[in-house]
């Protein structure tokens, strides 16, 4: 290898380091939304140069946390009540699609058990309040049932969605009150309805999840 590739290689590598270290404070709470992230600050921080944190920014700011204002700088990513309620809106519609296709189509097996496994991971998770784990956790979930549905509209429309998705899921409620193993569990309740091939009953467990009827957007 190169000295010149090295380079790119140990830059890259750190990159991804400063990446996880800001993504995890946005995810847990810690920096809340509005806040400014400063890149020469945040570099000495964490005993980096600036570089690796400006790539690490850019691509916070490509997943929607983190959104940047020219001649002001980065900032934690706001949603606004509007946006909160359309982004619902169009998760009902995609999610009671999804899971309708998903229980109405020949029996999958491999999905039923890839889905519990994701459970499993959010049980573990919800020991600790492992936050972003969690959080991560359940975006894969549900990106998995729009993938399995069938319908390759409903997947592309729901990596459109899910940036937005996650950035609300994040600055909406980080400090969710309630019991993440009972969240937990409402994902395996879903999984059992696909499981049962139940489609008008699933299209509604999951339009009630993706409405904040059943458990926290």
């Amino acid at each position: 290898m190169s000295a010149t590739a090295e380079r790119s290689l140990n830059k890259e590598l750190l990159s991804d380091q400063v990446y996880s270290v800001i993504r995890r404070s946005i995810v847990s709470g810690e920096a809340r939304p509005g806040d400014r992230i400063k890149e020469g600050d945040l570099a000495r921080e964490l005993g980096v140069s600036q570089a690796p944190v400006r790539e690490a920014l850019k691509r916070l700011a490509h997943e929607g946390l983190v959104t940047y204002l020219p001649r002001r700088g980065n900032f934690v990513t706001e949603i606004s009540i509007e946006a909160a309620t359309d982004a619902r809106e169009v998760r009902v519609v995609i999610e009671a699609l999804a899971g309708r296709r998903l229980a109405s189509g020949p029996a999958r097996p491999e999905v039923i058990a890839s889905l519990r496994e994701i459970v499993a991971e959010m049980r573990e998770a919800a020991k600790p309040a492992d936050v972003p784990r969690f959080r991560d956790l359940d975006l894969a979930f549900h990106r998995a049932v729009c993938a399995a549905g069938g319908n390759s509209f409903v997947e592309r429309v729901w990596h459109m969605m899910e940036p937005s998705l996650r950035t609300l899921r994040v600055v909406s409620d980080p400090l969710f009150p309630g019991s993440w193993a009972d969240m937990a569990d409402l994902h395996g309740n879903l999984v059992d309805v696909l499981e049962a091939r139940d489609p008008e009953r699933a299209a509604r467990l999951f339009a009630a999840h993706a409405g904040g009827e059943a458990s926290q957007l």
